[in-house]
């Protein structure tokens, strides 16, 4: 096949993926999310970032960053995770959900191959050296899903570990099993969203399911790897009790001291005509996963509810005004200064 001279450029600089099963007549099977997508020659998958070329599997966003900026941890949301610190956060064109809801709409589904090449290329490196020269201790993969530029991800994760800077990533828990395992060694804390029901997950995300994610969060939380969890609750969609029921006592099977973040939903993308959440419904929901025995529950998108209090006297261990933080009767152990009791948090 004869190649343009922009697709020999372009060939050049791309990466070719690091998971993936080559088949029949150059077709491949992508294994980085658990789509699985078994795409044809010439052909993109799912997430529009990863491209068959004569047989071998490329990633075309490896080094082309969309975004760069520096945030604060509970921006992710990580509220019990390196509270008060700030972290590079960085991101890609993509997705591997397709969710009308979607807050980033612009940079995860509108967007165009060439639009992917325009961005300038940075090197692992080049991020690693932004993180030291702001004198941040860490780095969030984020915005979008890191799922779908892991490569990329993965080889920034592995300098900053061993330039002792911590690697969060914000996701949809969609990764497939080989990925998950992949990530594990040099992933410190990771923030997954639970949708809703199965039924959410095909309809509202791009014909996707809840196992994986729900296995994927055991996975990490079994690993060591720090967890915090998010239910974004969307009106008429999964704000029944049932719904959010059956997420928080999820939760509580694993570890009742796992924090969630129950946010309020705002109009974006293809659900811009849905009202925002009304505030009695997130009271509600709260309510429940109270009920359910968690110990660290939050209101997400909301000027209410932020500060940390122990789970054994509820005292006031951690005060949050925005994205300012206070320690309140917390030591540097990560016990509370009134009864002793351990906060299951990274400080």
């Amino acid at each position: 096949m004869q190649l343009s001279s922009t697709e020999q450029i372009q060939r050049e600089i791309l990466k070719e993926a690091q998971l993936y099963k080559k088949l029949r007549d150059k077709r491949v099977q992508c294994l980085a999310c658990s789509r699985y997508c078994i795409i044809e020659n010439n052909s993109l998958g799912f997430c529009r970032v990863r491209k068959n070329i004569d047989g071998k599997l490329y990633s075309l966003v490896y080094g082309r960053p969309v975004a760069i900026a520096i945030d604060p941890i509970e921006k992710k949301p990580l509220y019990h995770f390196k509270p008060a610190t700030s972290c590079t956060s960085i991101s890609t064109l993509g997705c591997n959900f397709a969710c009308l809801h979607c807050q980033n709409w612009n940079i995860s589904q509108e967007f165009t191959e060439q639009q992917i090449f325009e961005l300038p290329y940075k090197a692992p490196e080049e991020i690693i050296s932004f993180t030291v020269e702001n004198n941040l201790p860490g780095i969030s993969y984020t915005y979008t899903e890191p799922t779908i530029f892991f490569e990329y991800a993965l080889d920034i994760m592995r300098i900053a570990k061993k330039k002792k800077l911590y690697n969060v990533w914000v996701s949809n828990g969609y990764m497939s099993k080989e990925l998950r395992s992949l990530i594990a060694k040099d992933l410190d804390a990771i923030n997954i969203d639970i949708k809703g029901s199965d039924k959410f997950y095909k309809e509202v995300c791009g014909n996707a399911s809840l196992k994986p994610v729900l296995e994927n969060i055991e996975f990490f939380y079994r690993k060591g790897i720090f967890v915090e969890l998010t239910y974004l609750v969307v009106p008429h969609y999964n704000d029944k009790a049932k719904d959010i029921k059956q997420a928080v006592e999820f939760i509580a099977s694993i570890d009742k001291e796992i924090p969630l973040h129950i946010t309020r939903f705002f109009p974006h993308y293809k659900l811009n005509y849905i009202e925002p959440t009304p505030i009695t419904a997130l009271n509600k929901a709260k309510e429940i996963a109270k009920n359910a025995g968690l110990k660290y529950v939050y209101l997400g998108n909301i000027a209410a509810e932020q500060d940390t209090y122990c789970a054994n006297c509820n005292a006031l261990l951690i005060e949050r005004n925005l994205f300012e933080v206070k320690f309140v009767n917390l030591n540097k152990n990560g016990k509370c200064k009134k009864c002793g009791y351990k906060l299951n948090a990274v400080l």
